[in-house]
């Protein structure tokens, strides 16, 4: 019996996202070979925007609160820095795409460190010095990270997107199992998720019987 495959839309400037990312790894790290997430582009903010405002983001990030009360929330930092907002959702995916050619290992270390440097961290996950830091510090060659300039890799993220928007997704996070068409929106509980990978192995082995 093979891994039950999750894919989950979510975008790295997502609160939510943040939380949800958090559930499905501990149970991906609970579960072993079981579970297999696979994480696609969503873009809340598709294009850039330099003129936003600081003073209103920094007020935006008290929303993050509400998700950071959960009792299993990693953490949420309310904005502290005088750089951002981020102008657009992209930058961050291309980083992560191009990590992703460099194998899992390197994917799960950039992916990682792009929600915590953003949500935890207030750092601009827009600007490409700050992620040519998470690049290194994730451990990956320097001259790696051009590939991230590569037009396959934004392509890839804009078919992601509209893969979603096609499925009826409006929001993320956005969790649908490999190979069909139903999603579920939000970072639901942990035991939700767990039931629900617990429900899918089993009906992989009734149909295997």
């Amino acid at each position: 019996m093979g891994p039950v495959e999750l894919v989950v839309y979510s975008d790295y400037l997502c609160p939510w996202c943040h939380l949800a990312e958090h559930r499905l790894e501990r149970l991906r790290r609970e579960l072993g070979g079981a579970l297999a997430l696979a994480w696609r582009s969503f873009l809340l903010r598709p294009r850039p925007d330099e003129a936003r405002d600081l003073e209103r983001f920094v007020r935006y990030t008290q929303s993050w609160l509400r998700p950071a009360a959960e009792p299993d929330a990693p953490r949420f930092q309310v904005w502290e820095s005088s750089a951002g907002p981020p102008s657009h959702s992209v930058p961050p995916h291309l980083v992560a795409k191009a990590a992703a050619e460099l194998g899992a290992e390197a994917f799960a270390a950039v992916h990682a460190r792009l929600l915590r440097a953003y949500f935890e961290e207030s750092r601009d996950i827009s600007r490409e010095p700050t992620l040519r830091e998470i690049w290194s510090e994730a451990g990956l060659p320097a001259a790696e990270f051009e590939r991230c300039r590569a037009p396959e890799l934004l392509q890839r993220v804009a078919d992601e997107h509209r893969e979603a928007t096609e499925l009826g997704v409006t929001g993320v996070p956005a969790v649908r199992v490999a190979g069909t068409d139903a999603f579920v929106v939000g970072a639901q509980p942990l035991a939700v998720y767990r039931r629900w990978v617990e429900r899918l192995q089993g009906g992989v082995l009734e149909s295997r019987a």
